[in-house]
């Protein structure tokens, strides 16, 4: 990590979350842990603070409110190469977890995730290969959300080709998306 990473003893973190309250808790959080914190709201935020100060460390929501946060993140380590960062989300699915990772990515969470959860993550250097193994195989209904996900992923998050290629109408897939994703 070099000197521009770090403000005296304290390493400098950028928080890109679109959830305004999500980010006051965090950035709270953070500091009493000893972080110089950063926070950004949208991608052109976040690539403007990255620049203006290099992050060590970063938490990367995946789906910002006009962008994606899969768009920024390889945007974001050409700024701060050295950085480390945790994809979080509340629409998680096996295709942008592999994105993510390919990406650049040093781990990824889903949402929600406390600050000592976000810590370790973004500490860990490997896999964990005791990672708990589910027990029930996921739903039909994790299925289909992973599915839209990853054709939505497939089409660059276009909407109308996505429900092309899906054989459904646009609002249906519209309204399948709002919804939060199925756990299991």
């Amino acid at each position: 990590m070099n000197d521009s990473q770090r403000t005296g003893d304290q390493e400098r973190l950028l928080i890109v979350d679109d959830d305004e309250q999500l980010c006051f808790v965090m950035e709270r959080a953070m500091r009493r842990r000893g972080y110089d914190v950063v926070v950004a709201h949208t991608y052109d935020e976040a690539l403007a603070a990255a620049r203006e100060a290099p992050p060590a460390l970063a938490t990367l929501d995946l789906k910002l409110e006009s962008d994606s946060g899969l768009k920024l993140l390889p945007a974001l380590l050409e700024v701060a190469p050295s950085c480390r960062v945790v994809v979080l989300t509340g629409y998680s699915s096996i295709a942008t977890a592999v994105e993510a990772m390919k990406l650049g990515a040093t781990n990824y969470l889903c949402k929600p995730a406390d600050a000592d959860e976000i810590l370790q993550s973004l500490e860990r250097e490997s896999g964990d290969v005791d990672v708990e193994i589910a027990d029930n195989p996921p739903s039909v209904n994790r299925i289909t959300w992973e599915h839209i996900q990853k054709v939505l992923h497939e089409h660059d998050g276009n909407i109308s080709a996505t429900a092309r290629a899906l054989g459904m109408h646009r609002r249906t897939l519209q309204r399948k998306l709002q919804k939060r994703p199925v756990r299991h």
